[in-house]
């Protein structure tokens, strides 16, 4: 359910342009609405959860994705579809962050635990990989609204799944709420999220921009103030004193300011620029995707031989590697979707194999009584960097069809400017034309958009694989279940545990573990 909303969406984006009439920010907060939700109450759901139980939670979360699904499908304008859009982030962060916690709970040996969060990679990669396929054909065979009243049908059997099969847990040290942190966190995002779509500075001529910047400059302050004095955090600064764990969260981090972000982007190139189909779209961003699907198992074989600090920068660097294949294939001569799949298949290479490590190594870097914090802090990171690059990434994309349109239609008007660079950002090139911009440099200014976008992503991927190659150092290369064991010792066992501890800090950590 997770992964098709995430990959499903992108592919509809065109028409609900049409359809419902949204300009390029309205689409973006269909997209972010999600996301920022998401942001916004992870942590939040990852400290309720460990408060009242894993399970609960998780099982509250299922209903109320399906019913904000049901209103998804329902609506019949763009703040309505925006607004429950908001509420299935919500409920998809408690969904996310109880899973995690369940899995890591339910699964502690470092081998079932392997196979489990190998799974859990292939189910999500069915939901990723399949998503822009299964968002083309919903609309070309029945109505964009098909593809969210689907989590109806599906959220009915995931609550019989887990109603059977999931054991209630929760943390016993977890006795208070963080409400400070909670909600200083949720302004600074989205604060931060809301002045990158907007596109201006805040200046005094823009007073709500100016507030809001005062507003999330605050809020980030007084987060951090909060969390390093609270005594049970529910975002602990204390974890990243562990390697393992910080260098995951680069890891997250660097899977969304690359891989994710582009995927809300790709079907408009796909359709405005290669003029394909939703169908045809759907089927090339399968080389996208679906190695999302195919790649975890390796990629968590490839973490127990040689440890999260090799298979974490590889696969951000096998990203970045992808992002300047498309380039060249978008910029140069000869474009067409054969040439961009080089590229594709290679970026979604590096998601697999960067994608279920990251969430296994910074849950098994921690204590286990703290991890629904460890995965609330890993989602977190991703679902924080995921809405903050749409947003860049628009940006960037918008910024680079102005300056394509500045130099070929010599275009002086500013607000005309930005009103083309934003219809064509949203696909809509046939619009550009009202303003006299004919179709081909419509289409080359969105190519060149692109290619900015394109070149972002890469420089990110590989920037976030160099840091986390250095963060890890050579500690890195020991697998996650020794780590949860040099963790459980630094949490201060004592007595006769003692000389276990010694143990995992000699590469036994699975002993220490069971």
């Amino acid at each position: 359910m997770l992964g098709l909303e995430i990959s499903s969406i992108p592919a509809i984006l065109p028409t609900l342009e049409q359809r419902l009439s949204a300009e390029f920010r309205q689409l973006q907060w269909i997209m972010n609405a999600y996301t920022l939700a998401m942001t916004t109450c992870l942590m939040a759901m990852g400290a309720l959860a460990d408060r009242y139980g894993r399970k609960r939670v998780f099982v509250t979360g299922i209903a109320v994705f399906g019913l904000a699904s049901l209103i998804c499908g329902l609506a019949e304008t763009v703040p309505i579809l925006i607004a429950a859009r908001f509420l299935q982030g919500a409920s998809g962060a408690a969904m996310l962050s109880s899973q995690v916690a369940v899995l890591s709970h339910q699964f502690r040996d470092g081998a079932e635990r392997g196979t489990a969060f190998g799974w859990w990679g292939i189910v999500f990669g069915i939901g990723l990989g399949f998503g822009p396929l299964i968002g083309g054909v919903t609309v070309a065979v029945a109505s964009w609204e098909w593809v969210f009243l689907v989590h109806v049908g599906l959220a009915l059997v995931t609550l019989t799944l887990a109603r059977r099969g999931v054991v209630e847990s929760s943390d016993p040290h977890a006795v208070r709420i963080d409400l400070p942190g909670m909600t200083t966190l949720s302004l600074a995002v989205f604060c931060l999220v809301y002045l990158i779509i907007q596109g201006q500075a805040p200046d005094t001529g823009h007073p709500v921009e100016l507030i809001l910047a005062g507003v999330g400059i605050a809020s980030i302050l007084a987060f951090v103030a909060v969390e390093t004095r609270t005594r049970r955090p529910m975002f602990d600064f204390g974890a990243f004193r562990t390697r393992a764990f910080s260098g995951a969260l680069l890891g997250s981090a660097g899977m969304n300011f690359s891989f994710w972000p582009f995927v809300i982007y790709l079907p408009i190139y796909f359709q405005s620029v290669l003029e394909l189909t939703s169908v045809a779209a759907g089927l090339v961003l399968l080389a996208y995707t679906m190695p999302t699907l195919a790649v975890p198992p390796f990629a968590e074989g490839l973490l127990k031989r040689r440890g999260p600090g090799f298979v974490i920068p590889l696969g951000l660097f096998t990203i970045g590697t992808g992002f300047i294949l498309m380039w060249l294939a978008a910029t140069g001569s000869g474009a067409g979707w054969w040439v961009m799949l080089p590229g594709c298949l290679l970026a979604g290479t590096g998601l697999g194999l960067t994608n279920t490590p990251v969430t296994n190594t910074a849950t098994a870097a921690l204590p286990a009584e703290r991890v629904g914090m460890a995965s609330g802090m890993d989602m977190s990171a991703r679902m924080i960097s995921l809405a903050l690059n749409i947003a860049l990434m628009g940006f960037i994309l918008l910024q680079g069809n102005r300056a394509a349109l500045e130099t070929s239609a010599a275009l002086s008007d500013t607000a005309a400017l930005d009103r083309i660079a934003e219809a064509i950002a949203a696909g809509n090139l046939s619009a550009a034309g009202a303003d006299g911009i004919d179709l081909g440099a419509a289409r080359q200014a969105l190519t060149h958009g692109f290619g900015w976008v394109m070149l972002y992503g890469a420089a990110c991927a590989w920037g976030l694989s160099a840091l986390s190659l250095m963060v890890f150092g050579r500690n890195g290369h020991s697998s996650p279940a020794d780590q949860n064991g040099e963790a459980l010792c630094r949490a201060g066992v004592e007595g006769p545990d003692r000389e276990f501890c010694v143990a995992a800090s000699a590469g036994e950590g699975r002993v220490m573990q069971r």
